[in-house]
């Protein structure tokens, strides 16, 4: 047969279009089948010793109603708290297998999440809804935690851990697992920093990682006991029946308060399992994970119980250290990741260990934040807490942007450093945020200062050369400025 009577596909001509065509072609081809996501990359494995499981917890509330504000669409309450759900990351038995797949970096139903950030967008329609779910879909639909589902927790971790910057090494032991509860940015949700809390789970930490349904998210399904589901979605002024006093800083208040109510419920769960009741905190779980929690009775250390967030969650964070600690809120130091700016004013009144840490795009760009420099504010404030008798420390990580911290860097790398201007490899971004704060949950364990936080001032202004009280030793220049240590309070 010549090739004049061969079918138009089998006799292609190579011209640009089709060049293009079949390279897209195989490219999908290649991500269906090793399972990866199209057009991002899959969440790395990951560092520490420890294998990692994870646990989604939903456990239903007394109601709790933190505001008066109430939908127009339905009159119902909208800061009523119903459930409150968090991801649990623990060090996992070593060798243990799970029998569930693994957790979806975007839950299911992911037009949940889509509309929701069309929302975000104000342009949430059928079809841009439509739209939005098939670019979440293309871009993360298959990306899944590395984190192993549902299996038994490790019996116990070494006393103390410390990085490799540390010279001194304590006798070893065994201790209980010290908590650090997480709250989420703004547009947000509890499965946008996994590999942060997946990361320090693997050194030997318990992380919750709550899902705020104050409507400062994307979306999220809220999931009851008699098996009933309803969606949430973002909410803003527009969506509340309010009068003219209630502006946008009421709102941000409002969301502020039901997000400590999340946090305080949070503690109640971890408090009941650890206190002997993680059966009954499984049978009421409509999520059905949490088998194991029966045998988890005494393993958290809730004498060293960290309150953290990012953005609106380090607002938050750090306005749940008000009265801290207290049984509501046992939180024995604050870790801060750029707090402020556009989610309200910042707490002052804080009487635990803090370290805050600015990426250097939050440093960098000059704000006015209540007619004063946003770094003056932030300075001041961890200056306050060091005259106050309490080890406080602000500083910058070199490179990073705002969302270095979050997954999106290690999904959509090359998208990512474009669009924010980072400068730091992806990897180094999320392992500077852990390394640190593992040297902060070390310092309120054992009361030293060591790696890192065993360093004075370097630069007293962001990117100032001449009014440090230290040089910065080589190992960290790449990567910090350090703004305020204890010792120069």
């Amino acid at each position: 047969m010549s090739r004049s009577r061969l079918p138009p596909i089998l006799r292609p001509r190579l011209t640009p279009r089709y060049v293009v065509s079949c390279v897209a072609a195989v490219y999908v081809v290649y991500c269906w089948l090793w399972g990866m996501p199209l057009f991002s990359s899959n969440l790395p494995a990951y560092s520490g010793p420890h294998s990692v499981g994870v646990i989604d917890i939903e456990s239903p509330c007394d109601g709790r109603k933190t505001s008066d504000v109430k939908f127009k669409s339905t009159g119902e309450p909208a800061f009523l708290l119903e459930t409150v759900l968090f991801s649990l990351y623990y060090p996992a038995m070593k060798g243990a297998k799970s029998d569930k797949p693994k957790h979806l970096w975007v839950p299911k139903p992911l037009s949940v999440t889509a509309e929701g950030y069309a929302k975000f967008a104000h342009i949430s329609n059928f079809l841009t809804n439509s739209i939005f779910t098939v670019a979440l879909w293309g871009l993360t639909g298959s990306t899944t935690i590395p984190a192993n589902v549902d299996v038994p927790l490790r019996e116990n971790v070494p006393t103390l851990k410390f990085t490799e910057h540390v010279e001194d090494k304590p006798e070893a032991g065994e201790e209980n697992f010290p908590v650090i509860v997480f709250s989420h940015g703004m547009a947000s949700s509890r499965t946008d920093y996994t590999h942060f809390c997946g990361e320090l789970a693997s050194r030997g930490y318990v992380v919750a990682a709550i899902e705020h349904r104050d409507g400062s998210g994307p979306g999220t399904m809220i999931m009851n006991v008699d098996g009933t589901e309803k969606p949430l979605y973002h909410f803003g002024l527009g969506d509340l029946q309010v009068d003219a006093s209630f502006d946008t800083p009421e709102l941000k208040q409002a969301q502020l308060d039901f997000r400590q109510a999340e946090i305080e419920e949070t503690v109640r769960v971890l408090r009941a399992v650890n206190d002997g009741s993680g059966a009954t905190i499984f049978e009421m779980n409509p999520r059905k994970e949490g088998e194991h929690l029966s045998s988890w009775e005494g393993k958290f250390d809730m004498t060293n119980v960290t309150i953290a967030g990012h953005s609106y969650g380090a607002t938050g964070a750090l306005q749940a250290l008000k009265g801290a600690p207290c049984p509501e809120r046992p939180f024995h130091g604050g870790l801060i990741l750029d707090p402020g700016k556009s989610s309200g004013p910042l707490n002052h009144d804080v009487d635990v260990p803090i370290l805050i840490v600015h990426s250097n795009s939050w440093s960098k760009k000059h704000s006015v934040f209540f007619g004063q420099p946003h770094f003056t504010v932030v300075k001041d404030l961890v200056k306050g807490v060091n005259k106050r008798g309490k080890a406080a420390w602000f500083m910058t990580s070199l490179g990073t942007s705002h969302p270095s911290v979050t997954d999106a860097p290690l999904i959509e790398p090359t998208l990512l450093s474009w669009t924010t201007g980072s400068t730091i490899d992806v990897y180094d971004g999320v392992g500077v945020y852990v390394n640190v704060t593992e040297e902060f949950m070390l310092y309120q364990k054992a009361h030293k200062r060591m790696g890192l936080l065993a360093l004075d001032v370097t630069h007293s202004e962001y990117d100032s050369h001449d009014n440090g009280t230290q040089e910065m030793p080589q190992a960290y220049q790449r990567f910090w400025q350090i703004h305020v240590a204890p010792d120069s309070a």
